[in-house]
């Protein structure tokens, strides 16, 4: 099975204001629905409880430290390695889709990363992760001018 992570993030590497994404990029969230759809979402507590929902058509894994964590609809796992247990019995695509620290935590075990970078510079406490893009192929980019400019880019680890 292969990991991947879906992430987008701001010039400046900022993927979150507290609970908010400090950005409108109109088509973003439908390229990250794209790609995403019919596959296992993992995420973190705080990243799914800004959703607020599972998405539709995607299987919801949150990942907390309280075990006694429900939330209908969704799998619930106490560790990121747990998560990736869960989902592997699924028999589909498995995408790592934030916050911060699980992209971090994730980022050593990922075979994919989706990236798109929006071009603005918001203020914010949440960030994504140093890459090291040297022991990964680009193997898709897309350029996207709607309110804002963003790139999306697809890569493959080495």
């Amino acid at each position: 099975m292969a990991l991947q992570l879906i992430a987008a993030r701001a010039t400046n590497n900022i993927i979150g204001a507290g609970p908010d994404i400090p950005w409108q990029a109109k088509g973003e969230q439908k390229l990250f629905r794209d790609i995403t759809m019919g596959a296992v979402l993992i995420m973190g507590r705080k990243t799914f409880e800004s959703i607020g929902k599972p998405l539709p058509g995607r299987t919801t894994i949150i990942v907390t430290r309280n075990a006694d964590y429900k939330f209908p609809g969704c799998m619930i796992a106490t560790s990121l390695e747990d998560a990736i247990t869960l989902a592997e019995a699924e028999q589909l695509p498995v995408f790592i889709a934030g916050g911060g620290d699980l992209y971090a935590q994730a980022l050593p075990l990922v075979d994919d990363i989706h990236l798109t970078t929006i071009d603005v510079e918001p203020q914010g406490d949440v960030y994504f992760p140093e890459v090291d893009f040297s022991t990964y192929t680009l193997v898709d980019e897309q350029q996207f001018e709607t309110n804002v400019k963003y790139i999306y880019q697809h890569y493959r680890r080495k």
